[in-house]
């Protein structure tokens, strides 16, 4: 996963109060790690480790140290600095930036920037700003419900009860995080973290109700921003004649940013009670968890006692 220093300056100019001084040219670089450097040594000229990939950031003793050097030496220093891979470089502390460094900047085309936020805290919200600028994502349709600390992601046709299943829920004491489009995000390798957007934040439409705003119906507690994805239900409009899955032994996935997830398909008619067979199935999922496959264990006894092994 990578970001262009285009986007970086666009999405964060604001939160890391920062400004472009030079080395435009150099904008379509790209950013690949979310933990920035501090060039530290490198601004000695000696010792030269810069990352690629990585933001660098210098701060007071990095510029205090560069001006007391000699005219020639500082034009040797800045042509090693900004000749690196590194995406870009941004001075801290709302210093003034020497003269050479912008000459340099511009000549190798390296994004230079001024922060006027102090070299700790810019260190520590470049780390936050970038994991975010750097998280794989995608939306999904659905609606996503915390069921027994369970992350359940609701999916399925319109008009096949995805929301009234959410609001039974809900009434049961499960916590509701979204509704309609969810934005899911990937936390590492195998984690996907799901939320809403700010405008519809709490609230749910439910056909014949309209909008409603949970966090006002059902308290505070009811709610939550953000969930792990843990187990896709998949809601179907019964099909007669269509073969549905009646033993479970078979695990189905749900690919999701190339994570997979456990996935069921749940047929819906009449009369079904879609909250408590949700919450029974979460229920399955963490016995599953625990190494306790119900379906497979009887599958497994039936074919003992088939086979003239002692059962039972």
């Amino acid at each position: 996963m990578a970001v262009s220093v285009m986007v970086f300056k666009r999405e964060c100019s604001g939160s890391l109060h920062m400004r472009l001084l030079a080395g435009e040219d150099g904008i379509d670089r790209e950013i690949t790690a979310a933990g920035p450097s501090e060039v530290g040594l490198a601004i000695t000229g000696e010792t030269f480790i810069l990352d690629e990939g990585r933001v660098e950031v210098l701060g007071n003793t990095e510029v205090t140290y560069f001006l007391a050097q000699p005219p020639r030496r500082q034009a040797d220093i800045a042509d090693k600095i900004f000749s690196n891979l590194s995406p870009c470089i941004i001075v801290a502390d709302g210093l003034d930036v020497p003269e050479v460094f912008l000459d340099a900047a511009d000549r190798h085309k390296m994004p230079l920037f001024v922060s006027t936020v102090s070299i700790a805290d810019l260190v520590e919200e470049l780390q936050w700003e970038l994991r975010r600028l750097l998280r794989e994502s995608t939306t999904v349709h659905g609606v996503l419900v915390d069921v027994l600390g369970v992350g359940v992601l609701l999916m399925g046709q319109s008009g096949a009860g995805k929301s009234e299943c959410a609001l039974d829920l809900i009434v049961r004491g499960s916590r509701f995080v979204a509704d309609d489009i969810i934005l899911v995000e990937k936390v590492g390798a195998t984690t996907l973290v799901g939320e809403g957007n700010e405008l519809t934040r709490y609230h749910m439409e439910v056909r014949g109700l309209g909008i409603l705003n949970i966090r006002d119906l059902f308290g505070l507690i009811a709610t939550t921003q953000a969930k792990k994805v843990e187990l896709v239900i998949r809601l179907e409009l019964w099909e007669n004649g269509k073969e549905y899955d009646r033993l479970g032994v078979e695990q189905e996935y749900f690919e999701i940013l190339g994570v997979r997830l456990p996935s069921l398909l749940i047929p819906v008619s009449p009369g079904r009670n879609l909250a408590t067979i949700v919450e029974v199935a979460v229920r399955n999922h963490l016995l599953k968890q625990r190494g306790i496959n119900s379906a497979a264990d009887l599958v497994e006894r039936q074919i003992r006692k088939t086979s003239g092994g002692l059962e039972l």
